[in-house]
């Protein structure tokens, strides 16, 4: 599959400008690149109390899932700031990315993509889960 970066980091431009952030002032938009080659776009929208503050990430995998793709249909991801430059995801962010996408899902960075296994080594899965549950 050829990613688009240009055009990635563009789509998650134009949603960091439908961002809302009141209270930090950091726009921040997610554009990724599903298996079936569609863009989908998220943004930060922010709380006044700070805790219920949706990032752009979130937005993203919930629009992949509201479009039906689902669970392991991300291919690629950009993150960027208001100004369009690749900003990475938090560490709560690259957990979520890790189901919408794998350890191979490629992430924008400012040095080019980056597999998420890099970024976020040692992840914490629903294998772990299923391993460590308490029979009740």
């Amino acid at each position: 599959m050829i990613i688009d970066w240009p055009g990635l980091r563009a789509a998650a431009t134009a949603a960091a400008e439908r961002a809302y952030a009141p209270y930090s002032g950091l726009r921040v938009g997610a554009a990724g690149l599903t298996a079936d080659g569609h863009v989908v776009t998220g943004c930060n929208v922010e709380n006044a109390s700070y805790g219920l503050t949706l990032c752009a990430e979130c937005g993203l995998v919930s629009a992949i899932h509201a479009s039906g793709a689902g669970v392991g249909a991300l291919r690629a991801v950009a993150v960027v700031a208001g100004d369009g430059q690749p900003l990475l995801p938090c560490g709560r962010c690259r957990q979520l990315l890790l189901e919408a996408g794998g350890p191979d899902l490629l992430v924008d960075t400012a040095e080019g993509p980056v597999e998420l296994k890099v970024l976020l080594p040692a992840a914490f899965t629903g294998a772990d889960l299923a391993a460590r549950r308490e029979v009740r």
